[in-house]
């Protein structure tokens, strides 16, 4: 049988660890160049619109062979299912880093146990929009390791070292909430288990600088009532600038009968934004059955007055009909 060809892109971006550490996956490794002041764990850059900069890279070969790899600079974007942080492949368009960038090597053979220095230029447009611009140096090994079975996965690894450019100008930090829903699952009993809710909702960063969001949801029931207050902690550290994610939480030991309201607000220096909504809990197993019995009821009770109707009913006499009175006879009168 024919086997299938995945390509999967296994990134690493320097900052996962510790800031003082460049990217690694254990084979090779990317990271700026170090300055005359100290090391820098990626790259901090700052520019004017129409500006050129330079820097260079550096890439580290860890294994005792030679190593191969695709240079390109990257836009980063933030992972719809987490908010991780993560850049583009090298087929995909780019707006900012990326397109800006030029290596003065697009391909570099570094020889095992061996670091290779390569420059780069980034030539910011002038109508550049002026915020920050996040993106990554990326050295992609193209080799791609076949998987083995029906199914074959092979797997491309590449890593990357992140580029945070501030291009100057006004600066406006904004969140945006919105699209928050809550649905309940509840125990068939009510009382045999635990409640628990899933809370979801979309956080935007619709500003042009990068944040670090601050999301606390609160809940209350009836009266008022605080069923929950807490921070959430599966939030992204980075909310690039434009990008929108969508996240959820779980609400454990929530209520199995009440009506309330969700709060959810996103802080963060310079901006804070709410959203709400409403939910029912109920066990719907109980409201099922009380339902269908109430239905029972109803027709019982329907049967039964109409039995009584039934019952109760005189049957109407026929009407007496009343006779025709007859006309008397005329006597035959006497011939003369």
């Amino acid at each position: 049988m024919r086997k299938l060809y995945v390509l999967l892109l296994g990134l690493l971006l320097a900052g996962q660890a510790t800031p003082t550490r460049a990217a690694d996956n254990g084979s090779w490794s990317v990271y700026p160049v170090a300055s005359k002041i100290a090391q820098r764990p990626y790259f901090y850059l700052s520019a004017d619109p129409g500006q050129t900069l330079t820097d260079k890279v550096a890439v580290q070969n860890k294994t005792g062979g030679p190593l191969t790899f695709r240079l390109y600079p990257a836009d980063a974007y933030n992972t719809a299912r987490d908010g991780g942080f993560a850049v583009r492949t090298v087929k995909e368009r780019m707006l900012g880093v990326g397109a800006w960038a030029r290596l003065a090597q697009s391909r570099v053979t570094v020889p095992g146990h061996t670091t290779v220095t390569v420059p780069f230029t980034l030539r910011v447009p002038q109508g550049a929009e002026p915020g920050d611009h996040p993106g990554a140096i990326v050295a992609l090994d193209e080799r791609v390791d076949p998987g083995s079975g029906r199914l074959a996965l092979g797997v491309q690894r590449a890593v990357g070292a992140r580029v945070y450019l501030r291009v100057s100008g006004p600066t406006l930090p904004a969140l945006s909430v919105g699209q928050l829903h809550i649905s309940h699952h509840q125990p068939l009993i009510p009382g045999f288990g635990a409640g628990t809710a899933t809370v979801s909702y979309t956080l935007a960063n619709t500003g042009n600088v990068t944040l670090d969001p601050r999301v606390e949801l609160k809940a209350r029931g009836l009266f008022g009532r605080t069923l929950l207050d807490r921070e959430l902690s599966r939030v992204p550290s980075q909310l690039l600038p434009g990008q929108r994610v969508r996240l959820t939480e779980t609400w454990r030991g929530a209520p199995q009968l009440d009506w309330g309201d969700v709060t959810l607000t996103a802080s963060a220096p310079g901006t804070r934004q709410s959203a709400s909504a409403s939910f029912l809990a109920l066990p719907w197993l109980v409201v099922a059955l009380v339902c269908a019995a109430g239905v029972a009821v109803g027709v019982l009770l329907v049967r039964a007055r109409r039995g009584r109707v039934r019952r109760s009913a005189r049957v109407r006499p026929s009407p007496r009909v009343r006779p025709t009175p007859s006309r008397p006879r005329s006597s035959p009168s006497a011939r003369p």
